[in-house]
């Protein structure tokens, strides 16, 4: 699996693209993936909408996996050349410290940096344990005053990113990067078409790469409105249940592919719950069940898309996202992939009938 995944989830890893800011990620996967698509369009936000047509124009699939990252934005100079930060999506204080970063500023310069805060020597117990609020925090760039770093092209808005290299956990399925929510989907997307390239399917299957879901779905609302589909998955990231002290459940690195029952954001779809999970037995795809009612999917915004979109999230387990360092295993992107493949070769109108009709069934 490695010789397959390796190469395009690490190129993948190591862009830089928060909200907002995912044009070096989009220029990637449209490189990647255009050979296996028949078009390729944006929406007027900057999603990429990956396009193969099928052999019955009235039937659309959507596909969305979201292109950014966690980050953060400069939000001023001060006078000793430290720079002050603002989060974009969701950070925890505690992974934030003596973190290397980078600063890309709008010309594409980068420069990296060290996140610091007051030091603890002389700190009461309880200031000591607390998590520090990143108002307190900056970014070190080891340069000496407001004017050298100006001079460096550097101004407010610029984007911040955490510095990590990926790479194979110690020979092992399991591997290490930044931005696995929500590039290791990225990852499967272009595969997917990849594989589906010479298979003829009724339904036109549109891989969107969104962007801005980390601040609240935004690509997925545009997008959605572009493709106007008839059934969508989006697939990303969910909460791995493998670690010490935490909630015994199936869902976890190695156990294969998440189907996503809730979120903050969606219900799935009842009906299509079902099939997918017969389309997975009927090709020993192993899969677990994953409930979460707390986050959100780019599903969230494809649910209620015009009168109604069937939907549902497809999820991969992940330790430790919304971090520098994450880990996924390798045969859960498989079998996401796989899994997407039969039942996307398989999807026509008669399916989509039996969904809408299995909504009102008592």
């Amino acid at each position: 699996m490695k010789k397959i995944w390796w190469p395009l989830l690490k190129s993948l890893s190591e862009l830089n693209g928060i909200s907002g800011f995912e044009h070096q990620v989009a220029s990637f996967i449209e490189k990647q993936i255009k050979p296996f698509v028949d078009e390729i369009q944006y929406d007027g936000l900057g999603s990429l909408l990956a396009i193969k047509k099928g052999k019955n124009p009235n039937l659309t699939v959507m596909l969305a996996a979201h292109m950014d990252e966690v980050g953060f934005l400069v939000s001023n100079i001060e006078d000793s050349g430290m720079i002050r930060f603002t989060p974009v999506g969701g950070w925890w204080g505690h992974v934030l410290l003596a973190q290397v970063m980078v600063l890309t500023t709008r010309e594409g310069n980068v420069y990296h940096g060290i996140i610091g805060a007051k030091p603890p020597h002389g700190m009461s117990p309880e200031a000591k344990n607390r998590v520090l609020d990143m108002k307190e925090m900056y970014l070190d760039l080891g340069l000496s005053s407001k004017k050298e770093v100006e001079a460096k092209g550097i101004r407010i808005g610029d984007m911040i990113n955490p510095k990590t290299e990926a790479m194979v956990m110690n020979d092992s399925d399991i591997v290490m990067g930044k931005a696995w929510d929500d590039r290791v989907s990225c990852g499967v997307l272009i595969e997917l078409m990849k594989r589906l390239k010479n298979v003829e399917t009724e339904a036109t299957i549109i891989a969107a790469f969104t962007v801005q879901e980390e601040v609240g779905l935004r690509g997925a609302k545009t997008s959605t409105y572009q493709a106007k589909p008839d059934l969508g998955f989006a697939i990303d990231v969910t909460l791995s249940n493998d670690l010490p002290g935490g909630p015994r459940m199936d869902t976890r690195l190695g156990n294969g592919v998440a189907l996503s029952i809730l979120d903050a954001s969606v219900i799935a779809h009842h009906g299509l719950v079902a099939d997918v999970e017969k389309v997975a037995k009927d090709n020993q795809i192993p899969f677990t069940y994953d409930v979460m009612p707390v986050g959100g999917t780019d599903a969230g915004e494809m649910h209620k898309a015009f009168a109604g979109v069937v939907a549902m999230t497809l999820s991969i387990p992940c330790r430790y996202y919304h971090s520098h360092t994450s880990l996924v295993h390798l045969k859960d992107v498989e079998m996401t992939t796989q899994l997407l493949e039969k039942y996307l070769i398989q999807f026509n109108a008669k399916t989509l009938a039996m969904l809408h009709a299995s909504k009102f069934k008592a």
